[in-house]
Formats: C-alpha cells, sequence, structure tokens
C-alpha cells in the first residue's frame, strides 16, 4: 500500500508483551496509555497484539490500554481458562497483579463470552462493557472445511510457517472475503488509518498461525455449547454489529444482547460485515468514545476523541 499518515494513537504504543503469573496463572498481556484502565479483548485467531489493535482502532485517548492473550494464545496457556467463567476470572486477576481496582472492557468476536462473564461476575469492578460482533447466545454458522483442515494441519512441523508464507502472498484474497463489496473494500484499503489497522489485522492473523489455534478451537467449542444470564448484567452495555454479518448474524446476535440486556444501546451498521470496525471506523469509533466518555471517564484535560 502507498505511504499513509500514521495514526496519531500508534505514537509511543510498546508493543512487547509481559507475561505474568497470577493467582489464576500465567497470562500474557501488553499496554498503552496512561488514564483509566480499559481491557481489550480479541477475537479468534488473535492474541495481545490484535487486543491492543482493537484498542487503537475503536479507543479514544486518555485511556490505559490493557491487551490480553486470551487462554490458547501466543503465550497465554490454555489450561489457564478453557472456560470463558475463567477467562474472566484470569482478567480480574491480572487487574488485581496490575494494582487496578476496575475497568471498562471492550471485546470483539470471539472475546464476547469473557467479557459478558467478566460483567457478571465483577459487576463492581466492570465500569462499562463494549462488544463488537459478538454472540449472543449459541452459535450455528457453519466452519469453512479448509479450515477445519488448517487446524489439523497446523500441528505439522514446518505447516505454520508454510501457511504464513502462502497467505502473505495471497493478501488479496484474504482482504476480499473480509470485504466482499469492491467498493466498501476500495474505500476502507485508501483510507489512511483504517486501512492501515485493517491490514495489520490480516497479517497479524498469519504470524504465528499455530501458536492461535489451541484457543481459537476452544472459541468455536466455546461459542457452539453456550448460552448467557444476559438479563442479569447489571453494567452499561454498547453493541455494535453489521447487518450483513455472516459468522456471527445481527438478527441472531445483536438484536438478542439488545433485547436482553437491560438498557443496552445498539449502534446497527447498515450493510457492515464482520469487519465493521474497519469499514465504518469513524462511525464506530465515535460512538465508543462518547459511550466510554460517560461511562468510564477520562481526567479533565486529557485529549478524550479524534
Amino acid at each position: 500500500m502507498p505511504g499513509v499518515k500514521e495514526n496519531r494513537m500508534n505514537a509511543n504504543i510498546k508493543m512487547e508483551p509481559k507475561v505474568v503469573n497470577t493467582r489464576q496463572g500465567l497470562v500474557e498481556y501488553a499496554e498503552y496509555g496512561e488514564g483509566p484502565a480499559v481491557i481489550a479483548l480479541h477475537g479468534a485467531m488473535g492474541g495481545y497484539d490484535q487486543s491492543l489493535l482493537l484498542g487503537r482502532t475503536v479507543g479514544g485517548d486518555g485511556y490505559r490500554y490493557i491487551g490480553v492473550s486470551r487462554p490458547g494464545y501466543l503465550g497465554t496457556p490454555l489450561a489457564c481458562g478453557k472456560t470463558p467463567e475463567q477467562q474472566a476470572d484470569l482478567c480480574a486477576a491480572l487487574l488485581d497483579t496490575l494494582g487496578i481496582d476496575s475497568a471498562a472492557v471492550v471485546a470483539v468476536s470471539g472475546g464476547g463470552p469473557c467479557a459478558l462473564h467478566f460483567a457478571l461476575r465483577y459487576q463492581q469492578r466492570c465500569r462499562c462493557l463494549v462488544l463488537i460482533s459478538t454472540c449472543g447466545g449459541k452459535v450455528d454458522t457453519p466452519i469453512p472445511f479448509s479450515f477445519k483442515l488448517t487446524m489439523l494441519l497446523v500441528r505439522l512441523p514446518g505447516f505454520a510457517n508454510a501457511m504464513q508464507k502462502k497467505a502473505l502472498a495471497n493478501m488479496e484474497q484474504m482482504v476480499n472475503r473480509s470485504i466482499s463489496d469492491p467498493v466498501v473494500r476500495a474505500r476502507t484499503l485508501q483510507d489512511p488509518e483504517a486501512g492501515p489497522l485493517f491490514m495489520e489485522l490480516i497479517e497479524s492473523t498469519c504470524d504465528r498461525m499455530d501458536q492461535r489455534m489451541p484457543g481459537t478451537a476452544n472459541d468455536i467449542a466455546i461459542t457452539r455449547t453456550i448460552d448467557y444470564p444476559l438479563e442479569k448484567i447489571a453494567v452499561p452495555v454498547m453493541i455494535i454489529h453489521g447487518t450483513e454479518d455472516k459468522m456471527v448474524p445481527y438478527t441472531q446476535h445483536a438484536k438478542t444482547l439488545e433485547a436482553r440486556i437491560p438498557g443496552a444501546e445498539l449502534l446497527t451498521i447498515e450493510g457492515g460485515e464482520h469487519v465493521s470496525i474497519f469499514t465504518n471506523r469513524e462511525q464506530v469509533r465515535e460512538r465508543v468514545v462518547r459511550f466510554m466518555n460517560e461511562h468510564s471517564p477520562v481526567a479533565v484535560g486529557s485529549v478524550k476523541a479524534g
């Protein structure tokens, strides 16, 4: 892609992760920024890198973003949290280790179950919850055979590196699968901030694929077997979802979350797909920043949005 101006949210971000031993076990995380804490939770094929990318894509300034590798991803062992309840406990233990009393939570896609249970189990510690393209119950969309095959083959020595080279050599195909509309795709890629952020997501998914697969397989199992007592959630909730999301259908999930979570707000992205935070970044970010500033305000004098 041609040279683009740097998103100011990218400045001075230290991407080097740390692995700490909490009372719930090991957890990998990285962070940037200062201010009220925000736990950022990635989706499938993610890790701390994509959690921080989530914060940089939808968040505003004046916050301390803590990007977590959920169990089974990169440096966080799957044994530290196979269930969403255990993952929520691990996040709470990380806050304890960092000396943080409470935090806002922002989750995308497969990070939703952990986020929902954090709000359920730690109401007093969860300032607010932002759910982006997440499930509101059991997911029944079919898993592509090609992905099932990849999950098996990635265990073979050298396969992950071979897959990474193949994927990076066919980036256009990966981009086309994520954004089907050619006009929207071109607009997103040409955007000086959303374009590089989206490409960073695609590239990170190809990096260390074998270290992202255990968590991904676990996420798939979770989302196909678990429902949630959504009526018991008592923290402010913002839901963001595209109407053309094929992975987590809008009517089945976003509308369920809105209907069952007391007082939940829903931002509907008309025509948006699973990656609406990139294709409709300004619209999403404006609402997230407003919501966050209302329920987890930054200090007086801090820059709030951009």
